[in-house]
């Protein structure tokens, strides 16, 4: 056994022998001083711990210190009643520290007693009952959530064994506390108890056995009691203090001090306002400033000297985070930085600065935020924020949308310009820049302003700058429309529709589909430019039909077709379609070629001679409808409709392909065509 071990045990038991054998007063008055300097030293330790593990041997040397202070307590009082003598220190807390009145003396006595009882040990022995009741009752919930994060990859196997030790151990610690915080409470009523005994018991023996007078044995023995009660008093408040920071101590960075002065001092304008305030009351109330401005003026010299702290660390904080800045670029293991990505980002070259300048009267960004409204109600879909930049690189009237980095469309636009685009009423041609208009393709020209006003008067539609950027970004953002939708923002639309729809959401996720799967189906209706706004009702279809299937574009036709009244009221008119219809023969030539996989899964097989016949029949309808001014939208049975969809997609991406199932009964459908093989 070690020195340090064996030293331990030697000193509890020469604590117990202290209340057997009599102790002569020069080792009692050091013992004494002794008790007290043990006593702050544990104050003090308590006070410099972060968290209440830290001193984990607490409850432990609460018991052994109170047993030592009750052992010198019986050899004290066996001291004053046998010799009418405590030693030193009694006698200075006696006749010193009281002024030599025991009437004072167990005044203060009596207030240190409540001090100690009544206000620190009751609190802190609720406290620590409180503790330990809340920390037996968290224990299974933290080792549930360390080992989900064990199972989820965030701890390794020797982390979580440390952080289960820890749990269980805080659980041990408040346990402790709860059961020492009785030993304080016991100890401070030994205390009084010792302190009648004392003065009863030395009265008595004063004149029975010393031979006192009664004003002298009063005297004498009072006063030697209560300096003797005081002794002891006064290690026992600091052990009781100790304790109830150690049981309030919450989560913090830092010890005590640390925690006092960064939480409470660190508002140097509420410091302000104190100092104001003790001016205040010193100028018109009878206190006076002699007492108030003093303590005014150390508030308000502190509350300086903070801001002027804070300010110097703000400006070496700006500086190392720009020295850690430039110290990520030049080294090259840290550019991880860089591998972050916008989602969409609209640079734009020096001369159309301007557009995105409000004080120059700029509205580009009104116009963006008008587009992601717009795609909110008219498709269901939040369009991430599109972040302006100007780059140098691109010639001054030029722009350019990128989709994660990379160019999906660009353009140019003239300031001082209009673009005028002929609607096809055999305009005169007019001066100007020749473009093709970029949202359309269609061909347009850049007037200048003093042309403005004849172009219109011949018939042409006059579009400013703004709005042309405008018109191209809807439109390249809807063909890009299923892409912005990934994940995460399915994820969100799926946690929107369960504060309305709890129930649904949690039939269908992930007991049925995935966030994945549910992303797949959503970007199929996007890819055909059909709006999941109505997200309940597509979630009732996904729901009915994903007991039977989990294929993304099987279940993408049933929610088509739960979207009757949807489909019908964006591409009828006035209750009237005009649709070309896929011919008897067209039908069987593609339901012959769908095949089926082992796995359930169907796609198109075919005879690439026939995929080019269909795909040439296909292509010369749709050019005689887009000739006579129409919009060409194909009609065919739900079997196929995907299928057919797949072959116009090659020749023209935006024309619509529906299915029977998807109109409502009472719209009228006339057929400008019908294509056959």
């Amino acid at each position: 056994m070690k020195i340090k071990e064996f030293s331990v045990f030697i000193v509890v038991i020469l604590i117990v022998a202290m209340m057997i054998i009599p102790l002569p007063t020069l080792l009692l008055d050091f013992l004494l001083i002794f008790n007290i300097s043990l006593s702050l030293m544990i104050l003090l330790v308590a006070m410099n711990t972060k968290e209440p593990l830290d001193f984990s041997i607490f409850p432990t040397a609460i018991l052994i210190t109170t047993l030592f202070r009750l052992a010198l307590n019986v050899s004290t009082t066996r001291s004053i009643l046998s010799k009418a003598d405590g030693g030193k220190v009694i006698e200075t807390f006696g006749s010193f520290v009281i002024g030599g009145s025991p009437v004072i003396g167990f005044v203060v006595f009596l207030i240190l007693v409540v001090i100690q009882f009544l206000v620190i040990t009751k609190g802190s022995e609720r406290v620590a009952e409180v503790a330990a009741r809340f920390t037996l009752d968290a224990m299974p919930g933290k080792q549930m959530s360390i080992d989900a994060d064990m199972n989820a990859g965030l701890l390794s196997e020797q982390d979580a064994r440390a952080r289960r030790t820890k749990v269980e151990h805080e659980a041990d610690f408040y346990g402790a506390m709860d059961g020492a915080s009785k030993f304080v409470k016991g100890d401070a009523i030994a205390g009084i108890i010792i302190l009648l005994i004392n003065i009863i018991g030395g009265f008595a023996i004063g004149m029975t056995i010393h031979g006192m007078g009664f004003a002298e044995a009063a005297s004498t023995f009072t006063l030697l009691s209560v300096g003797d009660g005081l002794v002891s008093q006064v290690p026992a408040l600091l052990i009781s203090t100790a304790t109830g920071i150690t049981v309030t101590r919450a989560a913090s960075e830092g010890n005590l001090g640390a925690d006092i002065i960064k939480q409470i001092f660190s508002n140097a304008k509420l410091l302000y306002i104190v100092a104001g305030t003790m001016l205040t009351l010193g100028i018109f109330t009878p206190i006076g400033l002699f007492l108030t401005l003093p303590v005014a003026g150390i508030l308000a010299f502190s509350a300086y000297k903070m801001q002027t702290t804070d300010k110097k660390q703000e400006l070496l904080n700006e500086q190392m985070e720009m020295e850690g800045k430039e110290e990520d670029i030049s080294h090259p293991e840290k550019v991880i930085s860089l591998l972050q990505l916008d989602t969409l980002e609209l640079e734009i070259g020096y001369g159309l600065i301007p557009l995105a300048d409000q004080s120059q009267g700029g509205d580009i960004l009104d116009r963006i935020v008008m587009i992601r409204r717009q795609f909110a109600i008219e498709l269901g879909l939040v369009i991430p924020t599109i972040r302006i930049r100007d780059n140098l690189q691109l010639t001054p009237n030029q722009y350019i949308l990128k989709f994660r980095g990379n160019r999906i469309a660009d353009g140019e636009v003239y300031l001082d310009h209009f673009l005028a685009m002929s609607q096809g009423m055999g305009d005169e041609e007019i001066e100007g820049i020749q473009v093709t208009e970029p949202a359309f393709g269609l061909p347009a020209i850049w007037v200048s302003m003093e042309a403005k006003q004849r172009a219109e008067l011949m018939g042409y539609m006059i579009v400013d700058p703004p709005s042309v950027i405008a018109t191209h970004l809807t439109e390249i953002l809807k063909q890009y429309a299923h892409q912005l939708l990934r994940r995460e923002e399915t994820k969100e639309l799926v946690e929107n529709l369960k504060e309305s729809h709890p129930n649904l959401v949690e039939e269908l996720v992930p007991n049925l589909l995935t966030i994945g799967e549910i992303q797949k189906v959503l970007q199929n209706l996007l890819r055909e430019q059909i709006s999941i706004r109505d997200l309940a009702a597509i979630f009732e279809t996904l729901a009915d039909y994903a007991v039977y299937t989990k294929d993304p574009k099987v279940l993408t036709e049933y929610v088509r077709q739960s979207l009757t009244r949807q489909i019908t009221e964006q591409y009828a008119d006035a209750g009237v379609i005009n649709v070309l219809t896929a011919g008897a023969t067209l039908e069987k030539g593609i339901s012959d070629s769908i095949q089926q996989t082992e796995a359930g899964v169907h796609y198109l097989s075919m005879d690439p001679q026939m995929s080019r016949k269909i795909i040439e029949e296909l292509q010369g309808q749709m050019e005689r409808v887009v000739k006579a001014g129409g919009q060409p939208i194909f009609l065919t049975s739900p079997s196929i409709r995907m299928y057919l969809k797949q072959f116009v997609d090659k020749i023209m991406p935006s024309v619509p392909v529906l299915s029977y199932t998807e109109l409502e009964p009472t719209i009228e459908i006339q057929s400008i065509g019908v294509v056959n093989i």
